[in-house]
């Protein structure tokens, strides 16, 4: 029995009729309407013809999460009177609960991607609502652009509506543009009618840091549990407090420990039957509860009693550092759109409360929508997506957002390496098969080489552990993990048995698929992709490079021990599903670095391990796995401030997997650089970023290459390198000294200037050297004279604008030291005695340092009349008494220069 006094109070109903409309007229519409006003629940209803008068309809509705799926299925059940499974329905992944009768099914929006790329027309759906647009997940992205494209190509009599609480309707409208040419899709709105609620601004302590990665102060995480408190002391009713991830949820939930109410966790690892119970409400006259939520809770399902919304104001983002292959999560302050769905869970029921932990000055400074997915996260599987679509470069796609060219590059990268993608981004048959498998591509490369080798049922289980990671405390070891999700009852090991067994079938069928003997895009030479059957491992190949990475997928280790040797690898010949990896450890570790070959790791002699990517890792303390010599890392991040990745899991593997997984990463060949001080010149094998084995050249290396070493150890140690005489410092200093006054054609010999020139100052010299040493013995003064302007004949006036001594009037020669700004000439002042002008160098004046007789400065001056008439007088004064045995005339301008005392002037005169 239809529950119409229920739908009557959703005020979404009044906005039926001209969505209706819209949809008979321009078959497309964006509805906006607030949170629980109905939209997710009754629409569909409408559509369907389920309530209301209008035409039966076969109606599709896309929810971004599991959990949503069901209440949404749940919730409209029982608005008709009814069990799921009969006019309304759902499937999520590895649970499907409809049949021949049903008119409304609720799915993921990944379930829609999957059915639209084996049936492209939709055959037999009437209406698509994709809700919670806002949200802007990738896979509600990709699916609206492609079911815009089957609008516009297949099926114009398919209606879409693109559904939200906060989305930017205006460009949703414009991205669906109706097919007549009558422009944007119309936008239909609801207006709330709730029950209200009241906001209030509950500022933390002024001294709480900002999250970055995963960490969250804890100090915030007490204010927001005080404000829990606080909360159920002022008003009635269930309290949901929105925290960013399961950990603070765990936290938050200890610190409320002694609360009189449930406290419940509410995220999207929780088990069904715990998420169905939350949804469910408490029994009548039951206690209060507490729901700890993620952004689960956000949008498209009610929290039956709450009336209460504690904010912590954060929430988490997936962040990609493409060139590493690394994944983490960021903790970012919430969107204007987020806070407004969180608070729309408040006064669905009756008036309501929210609290918002964060101060109303910092209110407006918020983004207003959550970043795009497409923006920030790995693209792998949209790229492949894209490309068995038939849009490669997905610039065809109906796209809010493009995605970002750095990222659709690294992402194609990963595609040919796996065998997805040919060379010019086409899918491969391999890559429509693995697109069909429900999986990332590294998890589909990973079940389908896996099976042949390790069977499969093994591979299926091994890949259910990396598609959805454990929980914690199952610890970082995957093949632990693996024996503790085979025994464990929770609800992480009942969804990873039911996903491990969709899988096997899978692996199965697209063995036999694969045996089949398609080979993808006929005669192109780049793309050959033939699968054998199942035992008979992968020879699949895409762009020419080997799809198995570098060798086939098959393992061939002959017995070879992995790791620590907990597990062996043998070859054999398996039967179909039998495989020829033996071991857990093995397996997983097989397994695990088929999905992710760039992150296979080896131990470092400091300590931690590196990848093949090029990144650090590290183990936890305590971990079982810090002794093993190589690692498959199935589970890493790196924030910003971390140094290197922290492992979450890993799998042992040994160097023969190792090499089997990331064949594509391998290299050899010679290394001749300048490394610690000097040429260090030796053939290295490799495996991306490790070396594996390394062998000295000795006089075997390349004299282009030893000699390109020694220049970059010139360019990053400097000239010094090179030997030279006080001459030659001199010679270089008169050098720079032109090349600054005059210009051309004097040198520039700053030592950029002069590594760049190498060739013509340098050699032959540098070319026979082989080491530091042999640097250390080139002459660098009579080098230097090869970049004199010989040519010009400028070159022989060397002497005379920069002389290396000047004549004085005592007829001394004077060295001039020019490695100043200005040229300086250091002589006793008695010595200078009768002249009134100033030397000059190239028409520069010197600077005389005047030096006493024990050749100590006395003064300094670039004007020697000046100095004479002003300032000399100072200096007699002061010197003379100190000096007696030397002449002080009155008048310095009227004598003659000396370098004699007075004494022995007398005896000479």
């Amino acid at each position: 029995m239809i529950r119409n006094d229920a739908l009557d109070r959703l005020p979404v109903r009044h906005a039926v009729p001209e969505l209706l409309a819209a949809l008979d007229r321009r078959g497309a519409a964006v509805l906006s309407a607030p949170p629980g006003t109905g939209k997710t629940t009754l629409v569909p209803l409408a559509l369907a013809g389920l309530i209301g008068d209008g035409p039966r309809r076969r109606v599709l509705v896309a929810e971004p999460r599991r959990m949503a799926v069901r209440a949404a299925a749940r919730r409209m059940a029982w608005l008709l009177g009814e069990e799921v499974g009969g006019a309304v329905g759902f499937s999520v992944r590895g649970e499907r609960r409809a049949g021949p009768s049903t008119r409304v099914e609720v799915v993921t929006t990944g379930i829609l991607l999957q059915r639209l790329q084996r049936d492209p027309e939709l055959a037999g759906v009437d209406v698509v609502l994709l809700d919670e647009c806002h949200e802007r997940h990738l896979d509600a992205d990709t699916a609206m652009a492609f079911l815009v494209d089957v609008r516009a190509t297949l099926r114009p009599e398919l209606r879409l509506i693109a559904a939200s609480a906060t989305s930017d309707a205006a460009a949703w409208a414009g991205l669906l543009t109706v097919l007549d040419g009558g422009g944007p899709a119309p936008v239909v709105c609801s207006e709330a009618e709730g029950h209200g609620c009241r906001v209030f601004f509950a500022a933390p302590p002024s001294d709480i840091r900002p999250a970055h990665g995963t960490w969250v102060d804890p100090a915030l995480l007490r204010h927001v549990a005080a404000t829990v408190r606080l909360a159920m002391e002022r008003h009635e009713g269930d309290v949901l407090c929105f925290l960013p991830g399961t950990g603070e949820i765990a936290r938050t939930a200890g610190l409320l420990a002694g609360v009189d109410a449930e406290v419940l966790q509410l995220h999207g690892r929780a088990p069904a039957a715990v998420q169905d119970a939350v949804l469910r409400g408490a029994e009548p006259g039951g206690r209060r509860r507490v729901v700890l939520a993620t952004s689960v809770a956000e949008s498209s399902l009610t929290v039956p009693g709450v009336r209460i919304v504690v904010d912590s104001g954060l929430a988490r983002e997936p962040r990609t550092d493409h060139a590493r292959g690394l994944g983490s999560l960021a903790t970012v302050t919430v969107s204007e759109a987020t806070a407004t769905q969180r608070l729309g869970r408040a006064g669905r029921e009756a008036f309501g409360f929210v609290y918002r932990c964060w101060a109303e000055a910092s209110d407006a400074g918020r983004p207003r929508f959550p970043s795009p997915e497409i923006k920030v996260a790995d693209l792998a599987d949209f790229a492949l997506r894209a490309a068995c679509w038939g849009d490669p470069t997905a610039e065809g796609l109906a796209l809010l957002d493009a995605p970002p060219a750095g990222a659709m590059s690294a992402a194609r990268s990963v595609l040919m390496s796996i065998g997805a993608v040919d060379a010019a981004g086409r899918a491969t048959e391999r890559g429509v098969r693995m697109s069909r498998l429900g999986l990332h591509p590294r998890l589909g490369r990973a079940l389908l080489d896996g099976a042949p080798e390790v069977g499969a049922r093994r591979a299926a289980e091994v890949v259910a552990l990396l598609s959805e990671e454990p929980p914690r405390d199952y610890g970082d070891d995957l093949a632990a993990a693996w024996r503790a999700a085979r025994r464990g009852s929770d609800g992480y090991g009942a969804r990873w048995k039911a996903e491990a067994r969709r899988l096997e079938r899978s692996a199965v069928e697209a063995a036999g698929r694969g045996a089949s003997g398609a080979v993808g895009h006929g005669d192109d030479p780049g793309e050959v992709a033939a699968a054998k059957a199942v035992g008979g491992g992968s020879a699949a190949r895409a762009g020419g490079a080997d799809a198995g990475a570098g060798g086939g997928s098959a393992a061939r280790a002959g017995g070879a021990r992995a790791g620590t040797g907990r597990g062996s690898v043998a070859r054999a010949d398996a039967g179909a599903g039998g495989g020829s990896v033996v071991g857990e450890d093995a397996v997983a570790g097989l397994v695990t670095a088929l999905a992710f070959p760039e992150r296979v790791a080896r131990a470092r002699e400091q300590g931690g391990y590196l990848m093949v990517s090029g990144s650090g890792a590290r183990l936890a303390e305590g971990s079982a796995l810090r002794t093993t010599p190589w690692l498959a890392v199935a589970v890493a991040d790196r924030t910003a401030r971390d140094a290197t990745a922290r492992v979450r899991l890993a799998a042992v593997v040994d160097e023969e997997m190792a090499r089997r997984a990331a064949g594509h990463l391998w290299s050899t060949g010679e290394e001749v650089r300048w490394e610690g001080g000097d040429v260090v010149a030796r053939s290295v094998d490799r495996l991306g970023a490790v070396e594996l084995t390394v062998r000295p050249l000795g006089a075997g290396a390349a004299s282009a290459s030893v000699r390109a070493a020694l220049l970059d150890g010139l360019r990053r140690e400097g000239l010094g390198l090179l030997r030279w005489s006080r001459d030659a410092g001199e010679l270089r200093a008169r050098l720079a000294f032109l090349h600054r006054e005059l210009g051309d054609p004097w040198p520039d010999v700053a030592d950029e200037a002069l590594v760049e020139r190498a060739d013509e100052w340098l050699e032959p010299e540098l070319s026979r050297a082989a080491r530091r040493a042999d640097l250390g013995r080139i002459d660098a003064g009579e080098a230097l004279r090869r970049l004199l302007p010989w040519a010009s004949g400028e070159a022989g006036r060397l002497g005379e604008l920069a002389p290396e001594r000047i004549e004085v009037p005592s007829g001394s020669r004077i060295r001039v030291e020019y490695g100043g700004e200005r040229p300086v000439l250091a002589v006793k002042l008695q010595e200078m005695f009768g002249l009134a002008e100033t030397p000059r160098v190239a028409g520069v004046p010197v600077l005389v340092h005047l030096l006493s007789p024990a050749g100590r400065p006395a003064a300094v001056t670039a004007d020697l009349a000046s100095f004479w008439r002003d300032g000399y007088r100072a200096v007699r004064a002061e010197l003379r008494g100190r000096y007696p045995k030397h002449p002080w005339p009155e008048d310095p301008s009227a004598v003659e220069a000396t370098r004699s005392t007075s004494a022995r002037l007398r005896r000479e005169g």
